[in-house]
């Protein structure tokens, strides 16, 4: 009969963090990722060597989605907080109204096609402000693809950074939201009062 050795949580997280930075230096570590707490729930972030990959809400279930990453980039995913330091701190300026813009690389590998072109015209839309999705299909050169550039807003990537909360139905209403109806309402309503006392 073997015994196995009581290992303290605190050798574990030590050993864990050795091994993030081992792994980054080997060049070993193609996913990297870390949660965050937010005004709109815990934020799953992800990054590739590239830049930004991924921004998951909570209730998109972080599992899954690290799963997919797994599959859709690389199996070699690892928790690895302080390789997001940096975008981490953007977010945490952004949610204190310190920030209207980010300044991050992206890694734009989960998007193609027409879903890429409405993806890549949200920075468009000024913080403060909000544009139809008739709008959005119109800069991505698809007037009549409203529908379609609903869809990309919902299955954008990199939400927060790339503002999808900004896109609104015609009649102003906000229509769905990948991170539910109250994180959009949350969103929409930091960027008018920021907006308002800047």
């Amino acid at each position: 009969m073997t015994f196995a050795p009581d290992i303290a949580d605190d050798d574990v997280a030590r050993l864990h963090r050795q091994l993030a930075v081992r792994a980054a230096a080997e060049d070993l570590l193609d996913v990297a990722y870390r949660t965050v707490d937010s005004p709109v729930g815990p934020l799953l972030l992800a990054r590739t060597p590239a830049g930004l990959v991924r921004v998951a809400f909570g209730v998109q279930d972080h599992d899954a989605v690290l799963t997919a990453l797994a599959q859709q980039v690389s199996p070699r995913v690892l928790e690895a907080p302080g390789q997001l330091d940096d975008v981490a701190r953007e977010l945490d300026e952004y949610f204190t109204g310190r920030r209207t813009t980010f300044d991050l690389p992206l890694d734009l590998q989960l998007l193609r096609g027409f879903r890429r072109d409405v993806v890549l015209h949200l920075p468009d839309i000024a913080y403060g402000h909000t544009a139809s999705y008739a709008q959005m299909a119109e800069l991505a050169g698809s007037p009549r693809a409203v529908r379609a550039v609903g869809t990309a807003c919902a299955l954008n990537p990199l939400p927060v950074v790339l503002p999808c909360h900004r896109v609104v139905r015609s009649d102003g209403t906000p229509g769905q939201y990948a991170g539910g109806a109250s994180a959009k309402l949350t969103l929409l309503d930091l960027e008018t009062r920021v907006g308002v006392a800047a």
